[in-house]
């Protein structure tokens, strides 16, 4: 038996959330801001900034054991196999320490085909890590990037301090949902979280699922937040939504440059291009779902445009990547701190034969690790552009 100590869990217990809203169960991280939120009106932006990707409660104590009650809203399709439970990774003093779920939770039914869902409210659960060291550590608990996670309360059998401030250097990364985590094992191996750790940096992850389309209210959001790094991985959603034209695309890529800008003058900024890609690589989008193999759990995307479409001014990855090589070495001549990255060195044409994309649009666990491991290797290394001084 454990003499249960609850800690409130509060904002500075969090950290990689930019929000945190009070609900009737506890609290909510959110990964943009309330003003973000409120001129959104997507759902699926909705869905994607609460997950907590990259969100992970830290504190220091003597505990032997921790309990953690959530109440987690899953995702389920219509027509395929349950999604597996979101996982919750423990590390203790930077080094991994056990893994978990929340069992139960609110269940949204989606119809991928009709376009519709449907929400089942369900109870709370506890996720439990216990056999600790009685020893004076910092704990750090990460959330499940794929399920959105209400934090109800934080149980220890020792007191709960809030760790001390860390003299890391916090990398803020925005992109698709490749950078959200897409199908990585758990938030702490989606491939910026493997950079993170390797360059050993503190994260804050805005990779939103669907929804790196250059909004200003996200640019805002960047600019707004206190960071030594930042990195805007751009492309993929521009073209699987066929959102814009090249004509609307630079002057879109100036704007949201130069609003991180306004905040952040002269903070190492890098922007990485799409990964490879086959269907999108010369042909535009849109992209859809293709459900013919649902019921064996085998969800594949496909694309609907026409590489002749090109001519009209339709992008495709190719182009994207000569637009922003061309847009950051035009504004490097004045901007000495902005910097590109061809995201084929990530994930390339060398890469596909062993890797492939499992749904022909995101890396599955393996390949985020290799991303990861390639990223901090190129951009954290003693000559990347994020390398220490």
């Amino acid at each position: 038996m454990h003499d249960w100590i609850t800690t409130p869990v509060t904002a500075d217990l969090l950290r990689g959330a930019l929000d945190v809203e009070h609900t009737e169960h506890g609290v909510l991280p959110h990964r943009l801001p309330a003003r973000a939120r409120a001129q959104n009106t997507d759902g699926q932006l909705a869905m994607a900034e609460s997950q907590p990707a990259g969100v992970r409660l830290v504190f220091r104590t003597r505990a032997t054991a921790v309990e953690l009650d959530a109440l987690p809203t899953k995702r389920t399709y219509v027509g395929a196999p349950p999604r597996p439970d979101g996982v919750y990774d423990l590390v203790v003093d930077g080094r991994p320490a056990g893994q978990g779920s929340v069992l139960g939770g609110n269940v949204i039914t989606i119809d991928m085909a009709e376009g519709t869902s449907e929400v089942r409210p369900g109870p709370h659960g506890t996720v439990r890590f216990d056999g600790l060291s009685d020893e004076v550590k910092d704990v750090e608990i990460w959330l499940p990037h794929n399920e959105t996670t209400e934090l109800i309360a934080l149980r220890t059998d020792a007191p709960v301090e809030t760790a001390p401030p860390t003299d890391r250097r916090v990398w803020l990364h925005h992109g698709s949902s490749i950078s959200h985590g897409s199908d990585a094992a758990s938030s702490r191996n989606t491939w910026p979280a493997v950079a993170a750790t390797l360059g050993g940096v503190e994260l804050i992850n805005l990779g939103l699922a669907g929804s790196a389309l250059l909004d200003p209210f996200t640019a805002r959001a960047v600019r707004d937040t206190p960071a030594d790094l930042i990195s805007v991985k751009i492309g993929i959603n521009i073209v699987n939504h066929d959102l814009m034209r090249l004509r609307a695309f630079g002057p879109a890529v100036h704007g949201f440059l130069d609003t991180i800008r306004e905040g952040h003058p002269d903070t190492p900024l890098l922007v990485v291009s799409p990964i490879l890609c086959p269907m999108h690589e010369d042909t535009p989008g849109p992209c859809f779902p293709d459900f013919s193999e649902l019921g064996e759990g085998r969800l594949r995307f496909r694309t609907l445009g026409d590489p002749a479409e090109r001519a009209s001014g339709k992008l495709t990855l190719q182009v994207i990547r000569e637009e922003l090589a061309r847009i950051v070495k035009q504004r490097a001549a004045e901007d000495l701190n902005l910097h590109y990255l061809d995201g084929r060195e990530l994930y390339g044409e060398n890469d596909s034969p062993e890797l492939p994309l499992p749904d022909g649009l995101h890396p599955d666990a393996a390949t985020h690790r290799r991303m990861g491991e390639r990223f901090a290797g190129a951009v954290f290394g003693s000559d990347g552009v994020f390398g220490s001084d």
